[in-house]
């Protein structure tokens, strides 16, 4: 019989530990084997449970969230899932706890919490089946790297592209689990002049603000949450707006934004399938694709129609991804033209946007 997922709940709330342990109970493959009200606590009961995974809340005394998570990613890397307050603190502490090596979070209401978390009783529930599953010793780099990172901008790279191929090209980014910190790894080596970029993220209203602020801080490129409307420049990169659908369209000769209400697809709002779909109607052969780490086949097939228009698609390998899963069904449905890690996809898209600087193929 297959063990169930052993969880320890970290929350200085009394109400939330106790409404966290009995969703995780009321599954039949886990159970909150502890509860602890702080983090020097809960470490000497990760010691002695040991845990599969923690949820862990931000503000709590002696120790905050991220204090803890920084220490335990360095000394017992392990799965853990942020249960965040949706404020503007708590996106931007959010998108630290990710950098630092965090599966994924949960944003909890303000007021309201005993039914609010009720009501996402479902979510919580399938981010800890995902983070049992994850890869979080490949974060450890990362926590390291990041806590030494700037809000200064790198200096102007000298490997820019060449001729026109920035304003002929476009780059199409999916993600999900993972992502967050998967999507700066490439952005980062991206040269001012790089053509125009959209991403998709999976992730909730009130966060993504925040996560555009953080790259746009570290990247030579602008990046901004996409408007609808806007066009779609080079030297830009255009991330969906959290619980709103995003895709492109043309207008004349140029690309634009469209950002709307429409419904989920795949469950998913933003979707990946969407974003991809329209980059494989309007870009065709200038498109070039790249699926990074996340749970689930969102995108996957329109990664495929991307391929089937003409353009060429990188994903990412499963040793560096925290969660194959989408990778995986874009390599199953034929959508991949390279698979590499992580740490070679810029370097191989630049390369290619280089050697393509004197033969542009003209938008079709």
């Amino acid at each position: 019989m297959k063990s169930k997922i052993r969880v320890v709940v970290v929350d200085d709330s009394a109400l939330v530990r106790s409404l966290l342990a009995e969703i995780i109970n009321r599954q039949a493959d886990m159970e909150c084997v502890g509860t602890a009200n702080d983090p020097l606590v809960a470490r000497e009961m990760i010691r002695e449970l040991n845990p599969d995974v923690i949820t862990l809340d931000v503000e709590m005394p002696r120790m905050d969230g991220i204090d803890f998570l920084g220490r335990l990613m360095r000394l017992r890397p392990m799965p853990v899932l942020m249960i965040s307050t949706l404020t503007e603190r708590g996106a931007e502490v959010t998108m630290r706890a990710l950098e630092l090596g965090a599966v994924d979070f949960v944003a909890k209401p303000r007021i309201g919490v005993a039914n609010g978390l009720q009501q996402l009783a479902a979510e919580i529930v399938d981010k800890v089946r995902i983070a049992a599953k994850a890869h979080v010793h490949r974060m450890v780099r990362s926590a390291t790297a990041g806590a030494a990172t700037t809000a200064a901008k790198p200096a102007p790279s000298s490997a820019s592209l060449l001729g026109r191929v920035s304003t002929e090209k476009l780059i199409a980014i999916g993600a999900s689990t993972g992502g967050t910190e998967a999507i700066k790894e490439v952005l980062v080596h991206m040269p001012a002049d790089a053509p125009a970029i959209v991403i998709t993220q999976h992730m909730p209203p009130g966060f993504t603000t925040s996560f555009a602020a953080r790259l746009n801080s570290l990247c030579q490129i602008t990046v901004k949450e996409a408007v609808h409307g806007e066009r779609i420049l080079p030297g830009h990169a255009y991330i969906a707006p959290g619980g709103q659908q995003f895709s492109i369209s043309r207008s004349g000769a140029n690309y634009v934004a469209v950002v709307n209400d429409d419904p989920p697809v795949n469950r998913h709002k933003p979707s990946v399938e969407v974003l991809f779909k329209s980059v494989a109607q309007f870009v065709g052969r200038n498109a070039f694709g790249v699926m990074l780490t996340g749970m689930g086949a969102d995108g996957a097939a329109a990664m495929r129609e991307m391929k089937d228009a003409g353009s060429y698609n990188y994903v990412q390998d499963e040793a560096s991804c925290i969660v194959f899963g989408m990778p995986r069904e874009a390599i199953a449905h034929g959508a991949a033209d390279e698979v590499l890690p992580l740490g070679k996809i810029a370097e191989a898209l630049l390369g290619r946007l280089r050697s393509a600087g004197g033969e542009v193929r003209h938008r079709i």
